[in-house]
């Protein structure tokens, strides 16, 4: 009989060095979780440093190995530290999960300069500053690498809602890891995407407070929960996914229109 291992669809990421940015709540939290009990060394990454340690004592208890380090992703010096710092204390990144955003929840014309560069930042340029800093190391290194960006379905469908910056730096990351695919495909590093729709999350949680029980008006009548998201996350990060790069896979539940 042919082992798992020799087929490709392994999840065994021993030796592996993840970045996950946002791992103070929701999908982040998930994915570092995750990726730990997997066997990857994780650099968890936030502003909310007593999240952070929190969530390493999690990990620290069924035996994982990780890192709290403070990122603010719309900080230059920040994205540049958090990636030598990871190196320095847990090796270079081989992975990278770019995961931390925020909502706008403002209409275009009513939103301040200053929230509309947060947004920019921390959506959109803060990924791309910190992709290209990890690829570089893996590039001067000759190690291969998966990059995995979270985007949106909110990038491919808008309804006036007052979302209108979240949806266009959710596109932009779309954008961001198909170029980037082509960009670094030679040196074996992947770079896909995953486009959630409704999920547990604080960002959420403010969302059905603000517009009540979005669910009612899905088929299946619910919010999913982020383990639900487990598969994909380890696709794209195992040998399954070799040849897969450039790929936004969207998970929504059959929650809208397509």
């Amino acid at each position: 009989m042919t082992s798992t291992d020799s087929i490709g669809i392994s999840t065994d990421l021993s030796g592996q060095t993840a970045l996950v940015t946002g791992t103070t709540s929701g999908l982040g939290k998930r994915f570092a979780t995750v990726l730990a009990r997997c066997g990857a060394k994780v650099a968890l990454t936030g502003r909310r440093v007593e999240r952070l340690e929190g969530l390493a004592s999690e990990i620290r208890e069924f035996g994982g190995e990780c890192e709290p380090i403070r990122l603010d992703m719309t900080d230059t010096e920040s994205i540049l530290n958090v990636v030598s710092e990871t190196e320095e204390k847990l090796g270079t990144p081989t992975i990278l999960i770019n995961n931390a955003g925020i909502p706008d929840a403002q209409r275009a014309h009513k939103m301040s300069l200053e929230l509309i560069d947060d947004v920019f930042d921390t959506n959109l340029r803060g990924p791309y500053i910190l992709s290209c800093e990890v690829a570089k190391r893996l590039i001067e290194q000759k190690l291969p690498g998966r990059m995995v960006n979270i985007s949106s379905v909110g990038a491919y469908r808008y309804d006036g809602n007052g979302a209108a910056l979240y949806s266009i730096t959710k596109m932009g990351i779309v954008r961001m890891t198909e170029a980037l695919a082509v960009e670094w495909a030679r040196y074996n590093i992947n770079v896909n995407g995953i486009a959630p729709g409704a999920f547990q999350s604080e960002m959420m949680d403010g969302m059905l407070e603000r517009m009540g029980d979005i669910s009612q008006h899905f088929p299946r009548k619910r919010i999913c929960t982020p383990d639900q998201m487990d598969s994909t996350l380890l696709y794209f990060v195992s040998p399954s996914s070799e040849c897969v790069t450039g790929t936004i896979i969207k998970i929504d539940d059959g929650q809208g229109p397509r």
